[in-house]
């Protein structure tokens, strides 16, 4: 028997699923035809209304502590949960009656992991992530806005292959996609380290695709998989296509500061604790090094000629 999986939406804008649907490593339509039985989805399934409802009550009855529960979007908590109804019901209603009878939850995307931009100041909706209303139940966390195609199809998998959830970090994400910063396997670290930057857009840096760091780009804070797994079958990513990073696989990613200014101070980072002077420390060191190897060199020379 497949495993029972149903997908609910709250307050989304359905990127998840979009991104989902793209996974071309393995091919989502694998997953979803052959390896799992994706009993309620309000974006995918041919039925609607009464049917719709018959499914997912059935699979929630008959498959009780067995299914997989799948959640894309925010719940929000203000007003009664007034802001997302579906059917009548609050999605907030429907989340907490959904999450007894499941085995495991995935909240896909910043918004279900964190709430994203409907929580961002003053969040008028009460936009609350999905372990903030459950408890009781493993939570994955698979942050993105959206989250990787593959990173969401490989969630699945290790599920369906191991049946238990995957190794996660402190704040609940799969440690095999973000155990890494996107600074540190980024193409353009090398130009960070040697104080290259990108001044202004289009200008002659950019042109030469050195770091973005100056521009604004977070991927010296912000953990994902996007330098390495990449997007659309491993073509590109953000940075690749000359647009720096924003951080939007970390909670309140919205509310850190304007996307396009740079954060000055990194502490814990040594050399990188100051993007500003790491161009004059890098080259004073270059310097130093150079006239170290020099007077070695001299030194071998005399000891060699007095020999």
């Amino acid at each position: 028997a497949r495993l029972p999986v149903v997908w609910f939406h709250c307050q989304e804008c359905t990127c998840c699923s979009e991104s989902f649907i793209r996974s071309a490593h393995p091919l989502v339509a694998d997953i979803v035809l052959d390896k799992i039985s994706l009993d309620y989805t309000e974006t995918l399934q041919a039925a609607s209304g009464k049917q719709a409802e018959e499914a997912l009550h059935q699979t929630m009855t008959k498959h009780m502590g067995e299914y997989l529960m799948l959640v894309e979007g925010s719940v929000p908590t203000g007003d009664g949960g007034v802001y997302c109804t579906i059917g009548g019901r609050t999605a907030l209603d429907i989340v907490q009656e959904a999450a007894k009878g499941a085995k495991a939850i995935i909240a896909w995307g910043s918004c279900a992991s964190n709430g994203c931009i409907q929580a961002a100041h003053p969040n008028p909706t009460g936009a609350t992530p999905i372990d903030k209303i459950i408890s009781g139940k493993p939570i994955i966390k698979v942050p993105g806005c959206p989250p990787i195609g593959e990173v969401m199809a490989g969630t699945v998998v290790h599920l369906l292959a191991f049946d238990r959830i995957p190794q996660l970090d402190a704040v609940g994400r799969p440690k095999a996609f973000y155990s890494r910063r996107v600074h540190d396997t980024c193409y353009r670290r090398p130009n960070y380290d040697a104080g290259l930057f990108v001044e202004s857009w289009d200008d002659e840096n950019a042109r030469k695709g050195y770091c973005l760091y100056k521009m604004g780009c977070r991927g010296p804070v912000t953990y994902n998989a996007c330098g390495v797994t990449k997007w659309n079958g491993g073509v590109s990513f953000p940075i690749q296509s000359g647009h720096g990073c924003i951080g939007c696989s970390e909670e309140n990613f919205w509310d850190n500061g304007p996307f396009y200014q740079h954060l000055t101070n990194l502490p814990g980072f040594g050399i990188e604790s100051n993007a500003d002077t790491v161009g004059v420390v890098a080259g004073t060191a270059v310097v130093a090094g150079i006239a170290a190897h020099a007077a070695m060199t001299v030194v071998r020379k005399r000891e060699v000629a007095a020999e």
